[in-house]
């Protein structure tokens, strides 16, 4: 079998037809819409548009990065599918939206509070670097994805709306009003109902997004009548003038912009259902999607960014890296996930897994390997086969065991006890997740730290591996270091138990954990000299049961 430095396309393509990872069985929904492509009018291949959506309300977050992250794996798991037909990935932002409160993360509230209700891109912007705060936030939109590397295209809804790219599909609307009214006033409550328009104006009086009922006028003149103020009003909604409740804008887009693609979270599966119907009766057709799965905090709520009990992407990134968050977003997307740094060091350690092994795997595994996806994610095909060499598990034992205060330039001189050319520059992968680690011990794992004092029978087997030790030289590869280890672990003399009993003793009286390393790795890396010192911490005060 041919592995990632030899799989020509063809046999990429090939193994991707029938490959089970779910970027390709959502990519099937867009090849099965499209048998031979998509097409125009003419014959001709056009992009098939995948679109994410972004509001711009508050400062993107985990859920900007994994919706784009996601959209882009089916995007590029497509494009191999059917042998590089031509896509777009659209990230729209919905900043034609009223203001409906004011968020707790701005500076100069009042300046918000003072615009409530009015479209974002209408509010002056409390940081006071950009046009309005809707501007603000869209920069930090296209930084953030830039920062990551994705490839898509930036559409705001107030330029659709003000340049007039959307009236066409704005008459079309009031002229399936009634229809969709027969659609959204069933799922409302009955005083809702009575103030539920699918259109919003937007008042020439006060600047506000008007939740107003509305009666159209001439739907092919753009007019509708409302009440403003106590006046009634005939008014435009074309040019900027109005804009869309968002069940109604979500299916008027999808038609306008010809998206083909798009995912959503559990919590809009209602707005789906709706948006599709309604995006019928307006002529087109709903895009194909996935409903994933909501993030949970770790005592299984639902994560709420008003509660704050959640995880932000900087903080991830502050005890991991970008891309163990991918390879932790990418599995198992319609199940739901755990978000919160205890799950950081295992995904680290697992991205490193996979991608280790990716070359040595047929084709057809591969095609199931999450890094695989995620190489390609941004057009990067490289780093396959990639070695980390000390685990960031292990490395959190070495950090845990230097204490809150240890440094990184103490880790390099351990790290050089195990990795071969221990210089920071020559392993910027682990170097990164050396300061990582620093930043995780000092706030996870150092206040919980606490080692127990060894029992008896513990003691003398712990004296015994020090014994052990004393003699055994520096040159003792981690393999050597782990069978001295199990061998005394087995040794009945010492009445332990089960080796899983040995080893947990280490943890806990050693490293002040109730679960490690690998004890040979972790020997070789604090060194024999080091790990001594441990032991005698531990049996310090201990009396050892004599010998028989």
């Amino acid at each position: 079998m041919e592995n990632a430095e030899t799989a020509a396309p063809q046999d990429i393509f090939t193994a991707s037809q029938t490959s089970k990872a779910w970027p390709f069985e959502e990519a099937r929904k867009l090849v099965k819409r499209f048998p031979g492509g998509k097409r125009d009018a003419d014959g001709n291949l056009v992009p098939v548009l995948f679109e994410t959506g972004y509001g711009p309300s508050g400062l993107p977050h985990i859920g900007t990065f994994q919706e784009v992250l996601r959209t882009t794996l089916v995007r590029r798991a497509y494009e191999t599918l059917t042998g590089g037909h031509p896509t777009r990935l659209v990230a729209f932002s919905d900043d034609m939206d009223g203001l409906r409160k004011v968020p707790d993360n701005v500076p100069n509230k009042q300046v918000l509070a003072e615009k409530l209700g009015h479209p974002l891109t209408r509010i002056p912007d409390p940081f006071g670097t950009h046009e309005s705060f809707a501007h603000h936030n869209n920069a930090m939109l296209c930084d953030f994805l830039d920062r990551f590397g994705f490839e898509y295209e930036f559409v705001s809804a107030s330029d659709r709306y003000n340049s007039g790219a959307f009236d066409e599909a704005l008459k079309n609307v009031l002229r399936k009003y009634d229809a969709i009214l027969d659609i959204m006033l069933p799922t409302l409550r009955e005083e809702r109902r009575r103030t539920y328009s699918p259109v919003l104006p937007i008042s020439e009086k006060n600047g506000e997004v008007l939740q107003v009922p509305v009666e159209v006028v001439d739907a092919e003149a753009g007019l509708v009548r409302f009440e403003d103020q106590g006046e009634m009003v005939v008014q435009s909604i074309l040019g900027g003038k109005s804009k869309l409740q968002w069940k109604v804008d979500w299916a008027m887009r999808w038609c306008a912009l010809g998206v083909d693609y798009e995912m959503c979270g559990k919590d809009l599966t209602d707005s789906v259902t709706q948006s599709a119907r309604i995006t019928q009766v307006l002529g087109g057709k709903r895009p194909e999607g996935l409903i994933y799965e909501l993030f949970l905090d770790e005592n299984g709520e639902k994560i709420s960014k008003s509660k704050g009990n959640g995880l932000t992407i900087e903080q991830w990134l502050e005890y991991g890296s970008e891309e163990s968050l991918g390879f932790y977003l990418f599995r198992e997307p319609k199940s739901a996930k755990s978000l919160h740094a205890g799950i950081i060091p295992r995904a680290v350690d697992e991205y490193w897994q996979f991608r280790e092994k990716l070359p040595s795997q047929p084709i057809e595994q591969q095609l199931g390997n999450p890094v695989w996806h995620l190489l390609r994610a941004n057009g990067d095909q490289g780093g396959a086969g990639d070695t980390l060499p000390v685990t960031y598990g292990l490395l959190l034992n070495l950090v845990g065991v230097l204490g809150a205060q240890a440094t990184r330039a103490q880790v390099w001189s351990y790290l050089g006890n195990y990795v071969e050319n221990a210089d920071p520059a020559a392993h910027p992968a682990l170097d990164t997740l050396v300061t990582s680690a620093l930043a995780y011990n000092r706030d996870f794992v150092a206040p919980t730290l606490k080692r127990r004092k060894p029992e008896r029978n513990e003691a003398a087997a712990l004296a015994a591996l020090d014994a052990e030790l004393a003699a055994t030289d520096d040159s003792a590869t981690a393999e050597d270091l782990q069978t001295l280890v199990y061998e005394i672990g087995k040794d009945p003399h010492y009445g332990i138990g089960a080796l899983r009993d040995w080893f947990k003793a280490l943890y806990e009286t050693l490293l002040g954990s109730s679960q490690g390393p690998r004890m040979g790795s972790f020997i070789a890396l604090y060194g024999i000299e080091g790990t001594r010192r441990l032991i005698a911490e531990a049996l310090n005060g201990v009396e050892l049961p004599a010998d028989d």
